[in-house]
């Protein structure tokens, strides 16, 4: 079973898309796969679009509303954990913007299908990956950011803010279930840490990330705060 985790707040426009791109293909494909979308409780509509969904695939599609704007690392917990609980072998991280294309799902799960890895990553920044639609400023600091988290922590791997994951139940219930402690987007830096610490088998593969379709970005200056600072507590 794959379980494709997606976060979400004020995400309505965007759903209205990926929703329907990966259920149907899941259900054309007979692939035994499910979506959790986990949301922050967003004004916009966003669960309603969910629930549409869900009543059309009802086995595919499961909603986990929060009580709050608890932010992306405490959504992916929380949805992590809910599918591991109903059996999945595969957990996959994905944004609902339309920056990771789910095209590209079966060439990270393949890797893990054949034991090969325990964590495939869907990387902007080895030979062959690509950002579209960014700034030269954009580029920089995600470049840059993503190089320091690097050079702090002596990791081998090159994308570590990467959103586009693929694991393995186990790797990811000895690294979710740890000390992991980051709510915000920083919670990929020390997910990715502390999997390389507990000795998994990481790939990454190259991918290109596409600037989000509808709606406005979620960077703040918090954000970026918090990306500097987690490195120094791992």
């Amino acid at each position: 079973m794959v379980s494709v985790v997606i976060p979400t707040y004020n995400e309505r426009e965007n759903l209205q898309t990926l929703l329907p791109q990966l259920l149907y293909r899941f259900a054309a494909s007979q692939t035994r796969a499910e979506v959790i979308v986990v949301d922050d409780t967003s004004p916009d509509g966003t669960a309603e679009i969910v629930q549409y969904y869900r009543r059309r695939f009802p086995h595919r599609l499961r909603l986990l509303s929060q009580p709050g704007k608890m932010g992306l690392g405490n959504a992916y917990r929380v949805g992590m954990k809910n599918a591991l609980e109903h059996g999945a072998d595969y957990v996959v991280q994905m944004d609902a913007d339309g920056s990771h294309d789910h095209k590209d799902l079966a060439r990270l799960l393949s890797p893990l299908a054949k034991q090969q890895a325990d964590l495939v990553i869907g990387s902007r920044y080895v030979s062959g990956g690509d950002v579209q639609n960014w700034s030269l400023r954009r580029r920089l600091m995600s470049r840059s950011g993503a190089a320091y988290a690097r050079t702090i922590l002596q990791s081998r791997i090159h994308d570590i803010t990467s959103g586009f994951r693929a694991w393995d139940r186990e790797l990811l219930g000895k690294t979710l279930f740890t000390t992991t402690r980051s709510d915000g987007y920083a919670f990929q830096i020390e997910m990715a840490r502390r999997a390389e610490l507990a000795g998994g088998r990481i790939v990454e593969l190259p991918i290109t990330f596409t600037e989000r379709r509808d709606g406005v970005s979620k960077l703040s200056r918090e954000i970026v705060r918090e990306a500097v600072v987690t490195p120094w507590k791992i």
